[in-house]
């Protein structure tokens, strides 16, 4: 028995590499997030950036409760089984009118994890359509693994501006487009990627990476992620520091550790040593 998709629905992932769109988060609760988000902006002086967009969930304790929303995760339980672990969070930010856009990839190529069984859950916090640069997927491309480039281009929002190294028809791309508080499911050797935001609000989405518990980091020395359903019967992770206050000490000084690990197996190959502001 399913919780959150129908049969037919996990099968349609199965076969095309993504769902959409998933009703996860109430118009008040997806308020209040983008609001709480806001106002760190503000304190901070500008749009989050930097290693601040990821693992952001260890920062801010209303991210470390997303993660771990029930509706959210009826959906990726029905897709991955009981036992789930968040392994990382990512914000993908467009500003109103600004050229950052998301090339054609797979988001499995860098990340070192043991294997492709693994879940992103895109969470709109403001709308995601085709004029603010939602998402767009290729259906069916999620079965192997593809030779990427790595551009650094500047207005890339991928870490290494890494780009499929295969030809792409955009005529078969599909554009998730989401009304706030809705979420899609895609996993993580699907073709995907987004155009730059031409609306005169900001695209706002949190990606949440969510894998089976028994993976493994198979690159890197160490990996860190946090049990949000069922159990860990492998403890393949270390856990994740939990905060129960923006920005703690502690938080920080972890976030940092993480990230410096992270960065050696994201940019492995290459002389880059930080995130892309």
């Amino acid at each position: 028995m399913t919780k959150s998709l129908s049969e037919s629905e996990v099968n349609n992932y199965r076969e095309r590499g993504y769902h959409f769109p998933v009703d996860v988060l109430s118009e008040s609760e997806v308020a209040e997030f983008r609001g709480k988000l806001e106002d760190y902006e503000v304190r901070s002086g500008g749009p989050i950036k930097g290693e601040m967009r990821h693992r952001s969930h260890v920062l801010f304790p209303w991210i470390n409760e997303m993660i771990r929303h029930p509706k959210i995760l009826d959906a990726v339980e029905d897709l991955l089984g009981p036992d789930i672990l968040c392994w990382n969070t990512s914000f993908f930010i467009k500003e109103p009118r600004d050229p950052g856009f998301v090339s054609w990839h797979q988001d499995a190529t860098y990340w070192g994890l043991s294997s492709s069984d693994v879940a992103t859950a895109w969470i709109a916090m403001s709308p995601a359509n085709r004029l603010s640069g939602c998402m767009k997927f290729v259906a069916g491309t999620h079965k192997q693994q593809v030779q990427h480039e790595d551009t650094f281009d500047q207005d890339n929002l991928l870490t290494r501006g890494q780009e499929i190294a295969v030809t792409v028809d955009e005529s078969e791309a599909v554009f998730v487009e989401l009304k706030p508080g809705q979420a899609s499911l895609h996993h993580v050797l699907l073709f995907h990627g987004s155009e730059p935001n031409r609306s005169d609000d900001r695209r706002i989405g949190l990606a949440i990476r969510y894998i089976p518990t028994r993976l493994k980091q198979a690159v890197g020395q160490r990996d860190w992620a946090t049990l949000v359903r069922g159990t860990d019967i492998y403890r393949h992770f270390e856990p994740e520091y939990v905060p129960k206050r923006d920005l703690e000490p502690e938080a920080l000084a972890f976030h940092k550790a993480v990230t410096e690990e992270q960065v050696r197996v994201l940019y492995r190959g290459t002389d880059k040593t930080a995130y892309r502001a």
